[in-house]
């Protein structure tokens, strides 16, 4: 399996994962929960990663396949007055991976990440690796190193 750009920063950085290929559903209502199911995972621990804008600037929100975010604890989160949902277009520009393969690690550009708090005290979460069908288990303290991200409350 060829290694994405996020797998890539993970390796140089030392930081240990498992790989969990799944069949990506592209008609899937909710592509996180679809790879949960499919891999026998714990939506919980199964996490997304949301472009969003805060005050027009960029940002990565990292959070459980089956919630929300509340478009006000993440502008609040990034120090901002509003948030909103980044474009898919404009994602995969500033991401370099396509939509329900976009992986917080090794984007094109780097942007401010937050991570779910609740999602953090497990053990390991599982995350996208960068491409359509392939998640990574990770612990969450080395995702939030390697990202220089933080642990928040960004769920409605």
């Amino acid at each position: 399996m060829a290694a994405t750009p996020g797998l890539r920063v993970l390796e140089q950085a030392g930081v240990p994962v498992t790989l969990h290929p799944y069949a990506y559903d592209a008609q899937a209502e909710q592509i996180g929960l679809a790879a949960a199911l499919a891999l026998g995972l714990d939506p919980a621990l199964t996490l997304k990663t949301l472009m969003v804008e805060v005050d027009g600037k960029p940002a990565c929100c990292v959070i459980p396949a089956d919630a929300s975010l509340s478009m006000k604890r993440v502008a609040a989160a990034f120090g901002g007055k509003s948030a909103a949902m980044m474009p898919p277009a404009k994602a995969e520009r500033l991401t370099r991976y396509h939509v329900g393969g976009i992986s917080p690690f090794g984007q094109k550009k780097p942007v401010p990440t937050a991570l779910e708090a609740a999602a953090c005290t497990a053990a390991k979460v599982w995350i996208n690796a960068g491409a359509r069908g392939l998640l990574l288990g990770i612990a969450p303290a080395d995702a939030l190193r390697v990202l220089s991200a933080r642990a928040l409350t960004l769920c409605a």
